[in-house]
């Protein structure tokens, strides 16, 4: 979670990331109207957008803090679970 990341999306405007999963991928949610998550996934040379609901955001935020506390980062474990409850 090093700084702020934005991204550009042609129908929902601008989409700040709320954090980065253990796979690659990142978890975005609209900026204004904090009530739209995306799962953005590299695919080669562009990125794949997937629209997802705020539960389906809230099982990723949670997969990816189990792996955090299986490989034993507590400290972004911990920062992670503090935006988790803010879901």
């Amino acid at each position: 979670m090093t700084g702020e990341s934005y991204l550009n999306h042609p129908n929902f405007g601008l989409l700040y990331r709320i954090c980065r999963l253990g796979d690659g991928s990142e978890l975005y949610m609209t900026l204004y109207a904090h009530r739209l998550f995306f799962h953005v996934q590299p695919r080669g040379d562009s990125i794949e957008i997937e629209p997802v609901s705020r539960h389906q955001a809230k099982i990723l935020l949670e997969m990816y803090l189990r792996e955090l506390r299986r490989l034993g980062k507590l400290e972004e474990y911990q920062k992670l679970q503090q935006l988790e409850k803010r879901l």
